[in-house]
């Protein structure tokens, strides 16, 4: 199991993505374009002290990680997706994959395998997206479930 944010924008979420990586032994990548510097002083304190306990993996472009991740299984992370995220099994070879959080990922992305593709189901009628780390935890630790880990 492994975590892919998608040019990220918010030094906080990605440091909280950070943490629940470190804790949960999850290795994270990160897709450039990022919307801040690796060294952001926001970054590093939504993450505190557990920065080096992260497999953190910085690809500069989505072409990059697809190259040198070289993942088997991707699952696609979207409001705009049918399939709720509890409507498929979970291996440890997946890789989880979240978008920016002003956007969310590019159809493109979607695109390379609509089966693949989940959304968290939202109940209420005016709320946009749910906080990216939010998002991340909700889904990792439904699939570490899953997978008898947690």
């Amino acid at each position: 199991m492994q975590v892919v944010l998608f040019e990220p924008e918010i030094p906080p979420n990605t440091g909280s993505v950070a943490r629940l990586c470190a804790a949960t032994l999850t290795p994270l990548h990160l897709v450039e374009p990022l919307g801040f510097k690796i060294d952001d002083k926001h970054l590093k304190r939504a993450g505190l002290d557990y920065w080096e306990f992260v497999d953190l993996q910085v690809h500069k472009s989505w072409d990059d990680f697809m190259r040198t991740a070289a993942p088997q299984k991707l699952r696609f992370f979207s409001k705009r997706a049918a399939r709720s995220y509890t409507s498929v099994r979970y291996s440890d070879d997946d890789f989880l994959v979240f978008g920016p959080e002003t956007r969310g990922l590019p159809q493109h992305i979607l695109d390379f395998d609509a089966e693949r593709a989940l959304r968290i189901p939202m109940m209420g009628a005016g709320v946009r997206s749910l906080n990216l780390s939010n998002a991340v935890s909700i889904v990792l630790y439904e699939a570490l479930r899953q997978l008898g880990k947690t």
